[in-house]
């Protein structure tokens, strides 16, 4: 069973390069003949189910299903589900001190099930769009969104094991992700489905433990930030409202006012 932290360690430390991304949409039933691996990859999973036999280990791949091999490998896969079957594949490669290190954790085969996340299948399209942008800059944004998903990634994966009995861990976890992406838009939906569970009972649970619901809490998240914008600098409204969250300005000053109980300017105005 691959470790999460280790794995997570491996891309936050050890030097490595994204070399090509792939989307690819396979027909039914379709079999790919037994063939040896010659890069490390992963491939994602965003319609339609895979059967893949690496070395002899069976893995059955669905939408949000996330898999990894290393060179060398002897594979074949055969499309199991009666519709198309699409994915994406990233490559890329160790530095060579880590790839003759058989004991590396990327080095081996494995599976992750973080779950269908629609910001995962959103960020590989960018990633696969931006691929093949040129320069410093343009190798630095397929760094972050590669950093970006895999970490999704394993966060989804870790918290899907321990999805089954929730506890308050799963939830600071919940807590964190949303202050850290509350300026993106945020749905229920996502949330639940980064820690596994539908959206009724992530609601409960985290109502449970803070006495907010999911969005309730990022609407409270965004408008303490918008209070500290207004009490540290003198911003312009729709400036505050694009930089906590809210694309329209007038909608951010009612969430505002409702929360304060006066307007975003009358709240500056008072300080």
């Amino acid at each position: 069973m691959i470790d999460v932290e280790r794995l997570a360690a491996v891309f936050a430390n050890d030097s490595y390069e994204i070399e090509s991304v792939y989307r690819l949409v396979i027909q039914p039933r379709s079999i790919l003949r037994e063939f040896r691996t010659i890069k490390y990859g992963f491939i994602f999973i965003t319609r339609g189910t895979n059967q893949i036999t690496v070395n002899g280990t069976v893995y059955e791949l669905q939408p949000g299903s996330v898999f990894h091999a290393a060179p060398g490998m002897q594979m074949e896969a055969q499309v199991t589900s009666e519709a198309e079957l699409e994915y994406y594949s990233i490559y890329y490669s160790l530095d060579k001190q880590c790839a003759e290190n058989s004991e590396h954790e990327c080095n081996t085969h494995f599976k992750l099930e973080p779950g269908a996340l629609p910001r995962v299948i959103e960020m590989l399209l960018m990633l696969h769009q931006n691929m093949h942008t040129a320069g410093g800059i343009g190798k630095l944004r397929v760094k972050e969104l590669f950093l970006s998903i895999m970490h999704q990634v394993l966060v989804g994966h870790q918290n899907r094991k321990s999805s089954s009995s929730p506890n308050i861990e799963v939830i600071e976890e919940a807590i964190a992700y949303i202050k850290r992406n509350y300026m993106n838009p945020l749905t229920l939906e996502e949330l639940a489905g980064l820690h596994a569970m539908n959206p009724k009972r992530f609601s409960y649970f985290f109502h449970k433990y803070t006495g907010l619901r999911p969005i309730d809490y990022v609407i409270h998240y965004r408008m303490e930030r918008a209070s500290e914008l207004l009490r540290t600098g003198n911003f312009p409204i729709r400036d505050i409202a694009v930089s906590v969250g809210y694309a329209n300005p007038l909608y951010f000053s009612r969430a505002f006012k409702k929360k304060f109980g006066v307007s975003p300017s009358a709240y500056g105005d008072q300080i």
